[in-house]
Order: structure tokens, then C-alpha cells, then sequence
């Protein structure tokens, strides 16, 4: 397997540079469009010091690490009594964008928090010529594994391809075309400098829009062991460790969406990744099983 990392040179071949075993190298030179806006919000005074420990909470409701049981319909603050970690339907979108060019992956699926498990489709779009129809990957999400089938390029199609995301120069918060939901919460651990935008509504459920930066290395640090080791391999591999972030949480004081800007520096123009992670429908049946070792491919990985 070729691992390419996210320090390489040119702005046409750092598109490609994002992807270990071809999800987003397989997307290079496709478009799409973006992750989805978070509506028209409306302050209401809110801030500083409460912001700041909302989004903690937040990421320590969805990691069932939190303390407390504070109300949230007012305050904003903390998670309100009966938010658990539990699970979660989960929408994404990773935009990349890279000399002019855009491209959109999405994917849908579930995942338990309880078990740092998920199961998700990503669905690669199109070539910018409309042609080459690519099959959606199926990517299972578990604590230091990503596994996909359907990676194609040689792979068979009853097996599947596990990354060590401890292992990969971002801990896979790009890789996969997806950002591992439990990843994307932890990172709010590492938040610094927050801002509170104001009350909004998305998808039918009132939310708090709040928006800041985050520091990887902090928050791999405080991340629970799940992702706490994909998390260091972030901060190491990444050029800058602060990642800007805008974060919904509804009166429950769940994280209901959230969007990081990654950006990495080459020797041509910077790529911009935009990362999106919707949650919903809260409590529903989650069921992942990992592939047995006989299932996993061994063999070399070709790059497209």
C-alpha cells in the first residue's frame, strides 16, 4: 500500500496527495457542490468564556465523557439532563478545492458513540467530463481502523482495505473522503478561541451557531482513547495545527453539525478542504461488524 503524504508539491498533484488508498485521488478533477450553509442566525448576547465551554460539552456529550447535567435552554452551556452519547445518523461532505478545481464527496450512513463504530456510504462524484460513474465505497469506522470496499484499482470486491488511521499523515480526517464523526467532535477538545454567532434554525430543530478555531495537538490530548491516537498522528502530519470551525448544538447541548476548513501548504497553490458532519436522528439502531481477517486484502493497492 502507497502512502502519499499531505506535504507534497505541486496544487494539481495535492489534490491526489490527500488520499492513501485513492478515495479522494479517485475524485481528483471531478465537481460537485458544497457542504450545505447553517441558515441565517440571529445573536442573542451570548459568548466568551460560555461559548467556549459549550463547544467543550459538546464534543464530551457526543464522547460520553461529560459531567453534569446542567440545563441548556437557556445557558447554552453543557449538556442538558438525558443527552447521552448514544448514536446517531450522520450526513458528510468533503470539499477539496485545488488550481481552480472542486470536488465534492458525500456520504451517509450511522454511528455509535458508545463503540467509536460506523458504517457509511461515500459516493464519489462524477468526472468533470460526466463520465466515469464511480461505485460508492462502503467505509466501516472503528478507534485506529478505517476499513472500505468497493476501493476497486485491484481490489477485489468481496474484500475489504484497513488503514491504521494512527498511522496516516492527517489520522484520517481527510483520507477516507469522510471525517470520522467521534474525530470531528474530539476536535472541538481543542478549541481555543470560540465565538458565539447566534440562534438558528437547521434542518427544523433550533440551534446555537457558534464558530472559532481549534488546536489539534490540545485536543488530541484530551481526546478519549478511541481517537486520541489518530488525533497525535494529526497534529504531527499536518503543516498548521489550528482549524477553523463553525459548530451547531441544539438546546440538548448535542452537536447537531459541524464544518472544519483544513488547509495544507504546498510549493503551487494551497488545498482547502471543507469538512461537514451532520447528526440526526439520534438513537437509531446502529449495527457495524468488522471483516474477519480473511476477508481483508493483502496485496498491493494501484494508485489511479
Amino acid at each position: 500500500m502507497v502512502v502519499r503524504q499531505h506535504r507534497s508539491g505541486s496544487g494539481a498533484r495535492a489534490v491526489c496527495a490527500l488520499a492513501v488508498v485513492g478515495v479522494m485521488a479517485t475524485a481528483a478533477g471531478c465537481s460537485g457542490g458544497g457542504g450545505g450553509g447553517g441558515g441565517s442566525a440571529v445573536a442573542d448576547g451570548q459568548g466568551g468564556a460560555e461559548a467556549l465551554d459549550a463547544v467543550h460539552r459538546a464534543a464530551a456529550v457526543l464522547a460520553g465523557t461529560a459531567s453534569g447535567t446542567g440545563t441548556t435552554a437557556v445557558a447554552g452551556v453543557g449538556p442538558a439532563p438525558g443527552a447521552t452519547a448514544g448514536t446517531a445518523e450522520v450526513r458528510t461532505a468533503m470539499e477539496t478545492a485545488a488550481g481552480g478545481t472542486r470536488v465534492t464527496i458525500r456520504g451517509r450512513g450511522s454511528y455509535d458513540f458508545r463503540s467509536g463504530r460506523g458504517r457509511l456510504t461515500v459516493v464519489l462524484p462524477k468526472d468533470a467530463a460526466g463520465e466515469d460513474e464511480h461505485r460508492p465505497i462502503t467505509e466501516l469506522l472503528a478507534p485506529g481502523a478505517l476499513y472500505m470496499r468497493n476501493r476497486g484499482a485491484g481490489v477485489p470486491a468481496d474484500k475489504w482495505v484497513r488503514v491504521d488511521t494512527t498511522t496516516l499523515a492527517d489520522g484520517n480526517l481527510v483520507t477516507g473522503g469522510v471525517t470520522d464523526p467521534m474525530a470531528a467532535a474530539e476536535l472541538l477538545r481543542g478549541a481555543r478561541r470560540v465565538t458565539y454567532v447566534g440562534r438558528t434554525v437547521l434542518a427544523g430543530v433550533p440551534v446555537r451557531h457558534y464558530r472559532g478555531t481549534a488546536e489539534i495537538g490540545l485536543a488530541a490530548r484530551g481526546a478519549g482513547p478511541g481517537s486520541r491516537g489518530a488525533l497525535t498522528a494529526a497534529a504531527k502530519g499536518f503543516r498548521t495545527d489550528t482549524v477553523p470551525f463553525d459548530a451547531y448544538l441544539d438546546d440538548q447541548g448535542r452537536l447537531r453539525k459541524v464544518r472544519h476548513r483544513f488547509s495544507f501548504a504546498n510549493e503551487g497553490p494551497p488545498v482547502e478542504v471543507v469538512s461537514t458532519t451532520l447528526l440526526f436522528g439520534f438513537g437509531a439502531p446502529v449495527s457495524v461488524r468488522l471483516p474477519d481477517g480473511r476477508d481483508i486484502y493483502t496485496g498491493r493497492i494501484r494508485q489511479r
